[in-house]
């Protein structure tokens, strides 16, 4: 009486093997006539085109290294970098001011042709923002490396572009989410922040860090107009522009505006940059609910994650600048309270990203849950504005 069940069940997976067989077979024929041509050449021939395999290999390997280590990532990053502001003499600090007037004595024996010590220069307080702008700015170009720009990475998958598929873009989509805060940020330290009521002249570093920084992401050395600078040769350029600004402020020779309309203005611009994150989320959780086999999900939320990674960054930082102004407003509570959900929403690191239905108990929606993330974060940044705005 089981024969019949036996024999059912051994068709079944007779023709799953043929299906896999045939399917395997279709990969790999290329590769076996490549093989078969490869064997009938001449030796030299056979040497150029062995070479330019070996170099293909190469980039290969070189590129899924790029993309699988992701080197220095650390969500407590700000930590490091506010150390120092965070200090009690400086503490109550607003960016720019003086922290180390000049001094009138210096110690025994030092003094001039006048009898009087040499003063000391002044020092101001630096720009937190300005700081982890940098600092980010040498996370995505030199601890590792620019994805977006990489041959391999504008080759695809066969022609096939990496973000249509499941492999080898989540990096790229981070640190493009990390990038486009950087672009924000540049851009309102040049407008507002670096200047005073907007009326005074343009800081020619942060300009240029502004321009740098809205290079093509995905530039190479050669480009569809001829020879161009690759991305991260110029983003590099922006780092060091940032620094060099912030340099300037430590020496009391720029100027950071941190009044409460310019914090105002840029929470604006944070609030708008997240919105349209979280419309972009709910765009490919409507186009799409294929759980785990979602091409395009992965690049959607780890972009949104760079998002959040880097203003978390930056609220810290802002925070630090204005520290004044948020005292003043008794925003500190409501503040640390924003800080604490974007911070807690970076521990949401799934290995495999679903984009399923929402009511869905096999496939997880992370797409859904990554939005709710961004606009709980946006909902305490429009709070705080409403604060300002009064």
């Amino acid at each position: 009486m089981l024969d019949p069940i036996v024999n059912f069940f051994t068709r079944i997976f007779q023709w799953i093997g043929r299906g896999i067989g045939f399917v395997i077979g279709v990969v790999l024929w290329p590769f076996m006539w490549a093989g078969r041509w490869y064997t009938q050449r001449g030796w030299i021939l056979k040497a150029v085109l062995g070479l330019a395999l070996l170099v293909l290999v190469g980039l290969y390997a070189n590129f899924f290294y790029a993309t699988q280590w992701w080197n220095n990532f650390d969500p407590d990053y700000p930590t490091k970098i506010l150390a120092a502001s965070n200090s009690p003499q400086m503490a109550n600090a607003l960016a720019g001011d003086a922290v180390a007037p000049a001094a009138t004595q210096g110690a025994a024996g030092a003094s001039d042709t006048a009898g009087q010590a040499p003063a000391t220069p002044p020092s101001c307080k630096r720009s937190e923002i300005a700081a982890v702008t940098a600092d980010l700015i040498d996370f995505n170009v030199n601890r590792n490396a620019w994805i977006s720009s990489m041959l391999v990475s504008k080759l695809g998958f066969f022609g096939v572009p990496w973000r249509n598929t499941p492999f080898f873009d989540n990096k790229a989509a981070f640190q493009l989410g990390i990038n486009q805060v950087l672009r924000r940020t540049t851009t309102e330290l040049v407008d507002t922040l670096g200047r005073a009521r907007g009326t005074s002249r343009i800081d020619q570093n942060l300009q240029d860090a502004r321009t740098a920084m809205s290079w093509d992401e995905n530039a190479w050395y050669i480009g569809l107009r001829g020879p161009t600078r690759p991305t991260p040769s110029v983003y590099r350029e922006a780092n060091q522009k940032v620094r060099a600004f912030n340099t300037s402020l430590e020496q009391c020779q720029a100027t950071f505006d941190a009044r409460a309309d310019n914090l105002l203005q840029f929470l604006d611009r944070i609030a708008g940059d997240m919105g349209s994150t979280s419309d972009i989320l709910r765009g490919q959780i409507e186009a799409s609910d294929a759980g785990w086999f979602d091409p395009r999900a992965d690049d959607r939320f780890w972009f949104a994650y760079g998002q959040l990674y880097a203003y978390y960054g930056i609220l810290s930082a802002t925070r630090s600048d204005f520290s004044s102004v948020i005292r003043e407003r008794n925003l500190a509570t409501v503040w640390d309270t924003m800080q604490v959900q974007v911070r807690d929403a970076l521990n949401m690191q799934p290995w495999i990203i679903s984009n399923g239905n929402e009511s869905s108990f096999i496939f997880p929606s992370h797409l859904a849950t990554m939005g709710f993330n961004l606009l709980r974060a946006r909902s305490q940044i429009v709070e705080i504005r409403g604060v300002l705005d009064r």
